[in-house]
Order: structure tokens, then C-alpha cells, then sequence
């Protein structure tokens, strides 16, 4: 197989380029180079968006009992504040009444971050988690988040 390099007239840009003969549709090493980048890039991004076996990913939270989160007074009715350093969410879904989340969402184990009005938002892959119970609201993820024990004394959130 032959691959010269022939001269060729001015192209569309006017400039004049080399053009490669030899064997119709053959494929040239840089061609094949960098299709073969390309493809070395593709796999682990698409990897990145794969789900494993079981479908979610672990949602342990780091949190230890006795753990102080914050104060109570800083959870606002209706809403949420997400402890990342701890990995847990604590939600106050109505006055007085305080729930505790893992902040790792169930679908590929991104944290959550963010609490808007539809509810506890992961924004790796658009899933929204119930405040009240976990439970999810919209997908990808396959299940709620895990519930984390806290309590309330003193005007303190603090892991059970």
C-alpha cells in the first residue's frame, strides 16, 4: 500500500494543502490516533454516568453520635440546611418537627446540595428528595435517602 503526498490545489480558504493517495477510504495514522483519543475520553465520562449492580450507591453519612450540627433555629420550616462536613441534611417540614437524611444521594453517590421549594436536590443528576420523609420525588435515584437519628435539645441539632 502506498500513501503519497501530492500537491493539490488551492482549497476554499486559498490555501493550498497536501492531499493523501493511496487506497480509497484507508485510514491515516493521525486519523487513527486520534479516534483512538477520542474513544479513550469517552469511556471513563460515559463510565461516570453508569450505575452499578445494585442500581444505588452507598448513602452512609460521616456523622458520629453526639455529633452537634448546629442550631436548631438555623433549620427553617419547610426547608432544610445540608451539614456537608457531617454528610446530613436535617429538615424542619413543619414548626418543631426535625428529620435527618444522609446527604449522599442514592443514585451515584454525588452529595446533595441544595434545598429549594420542590424539595432536597441532588444536582449531579437532577434527582429531588421528599423533606419530610426522603423519599424521592423525582429520579434517577432508585431510592430515598437514608435516614440519619438526630435529636433536639437544648436549641442544638445533634446526631442520636
Amino acid at each position: 500500500m502506498t500513501d503519497e503526498t501530492t500537491p493539490a490545489a488551492s482549497c476554499c480558504c486559498g490555501a493550498e494543502h497536501a492531499t493523501r493517495t493511496g487506497t480509497p477510504g484507508a485510514l491515516s495514522r493521525r486519523r487513527a490516533i486520534g479516534l483512538g483519543a477520542v474513544a479513550g475520553l469517552a469511556v471513563p465520562v460515559l463510565a461516570a454516568c453508569s450505575s452499578d449492580d445494585s442500581g444505588s450507591a452507598s448513602a452512609e453519612s460521616t456523622a458520629e453520635s453526639g455529633q452537634v450540627l448546629g442550631k436548631a433555629s438555623d433549620v427553617p420550616v419547610g426547608s432544610g440546611v445540608i451539614y456537608s462536613d457531617a454528610g446530613v441534611v436535617v429538615t424542619q417540614p413543619t414548626k418543631g418537627q426535625y428529620e435527618g437524611f444522609s446527604a449522599i444521594c442514592t443514585h451515584q453517590g454525588c452529595p446533595v446540595s441544595q434545598i429549594s421549594a420542590d424539595g432536597i436536590v441532588c444536582t449531579c443528576h437532577g434527582s429531588v428528595f421528599d423533606v419530610s420523609t426522603g423519599d424521592v420525588l423525582e429520579g434517577p435515584a432508585p431510592s430515598p435517602l437514608d435516614s440519619v437519628d438526630i435529636t433536639v435539645k437544648d436549641g442544638e441539632v445533634t446526631i442520636a
